[in-house]
């Protein structure tokens, strides 16, 4: 019995010394070669090498898999549920919501006319994060929208789909000449140029390091909070600790929702400007 005692206690305390430096909470927010269902294991996922180049399988891709195959399967059983009716039902009905929303409350505000030809890459990229984010939060699972290179790439999408619809609309030389607001004075133009020219690049950075901070700091804070049991090395934390964990889980729900709007609401905004040079 007490060695039994004595082997709860000594793994409490080397706990609570992976909690004093952190390190255990960088290692549930990064990504890894493994799927982690602590306390019950590991599963270690194939490492694979090309040309010299690392394309190995990691935990946040597996993620990315599975949130692309939801966001496939979802819109193609409501693409099906549309053909044998005109009113949607159950599921359908739901999502028609966050569908009529990203419509009449994103693209046709921030893009005005023409907007349906950059619906469908809104609606994707708005559904994407959304699960993504939503995933995030199930037990066992991994934040992708919380590694940069997957909201880099996401910007990056934004950025094209910015950059193509301005210059359909407006023509090479004239999109990129309706940068320069009309009006400024002739020795302002060089370092106008300069200033709109970094400006094209800002803009998709911005998107990407927003919805990155935001998901990673929630995860760190709620890991945080748990730590403190650890640190403090007593119960009567417990209360606090867990009570507040669970106050912020909760705000993470409305983050998720928020965050997905924000990136969509931005790209829309951006593809208007670009579009609409002259208003």
């Amino acid at each position: 019995m007490n060695d039994t005692l004595q082997t709860a206690v000594d793994s409490v305390k080397n706990t609570a010394d992976k909690s004093a430096d952190n390190s255990w909470i960088l290692l549930h927010i990064m990504d890894g070669n493994y799927l982690d269902f602590s306390p019950f294991g590991k599963i270690y996922l194939p490492e694979i090498q090309f040309m010299g180049i690392d394309i190995s399988i990691t935990r946040h891709v597996v993620f990315l898999w599975i949130a692309a195959l939801i966001v496939f399967f979802l819109f193609r059983m409501i693409s099906k549920s549309y053909t044998k009716s005109l009113v949607p039902k159950g599921v359908t009905n739901f999502f028609e919501v966050f569908i009529i929303f990203v419509r009449d409350e994103i693209a046709k505000p921030t893009i005005g006319k023409g907007y349906e030809k950059f619906l469908p890459y809104l609606l994707s990229v708005f559904f994407f994060i959304l699960i993504s984010n939503f995933l995030g939060l199930v037990p066992f699972s991994a934040t992708i929208t919380s590694n940069i290179s997957v909201t880099a790439v996401l910007a990056i999408f934004s950025f094209g789909v910015i950059q193509i619809g301005g210059i359909k609309k407006n023509g090479f030389f004239g999109y990129f000449k309706g940068l320069i607001p009309h009006g400024v004075p002739v020795f302002l133009l060089p370092i106008m140029m300069i200033v709109e020219f970094l400006g094209l690049f800002t803009k998709p950075f911005a998107l990407a390091i927003r919805l990155f901070a935001n998901l990673t700091a929630g995860h760190i804070i709620i890991y945080a909070l748990i730590s403190l049991i650890f640190v403090m090395q007593t119960f009567a934390v417990v209360p606090i600790s867990i009570g507040m964990a669970l106050f912020i889980y909760t705000l993470e729900l409305l983050v998720c929702l928020l965050q997905a709007f924000i990136f969509t609401m931005l790209s829309s905004l951006f593809i208007g400007m670009a579009v609409h040079q002259d208003h």
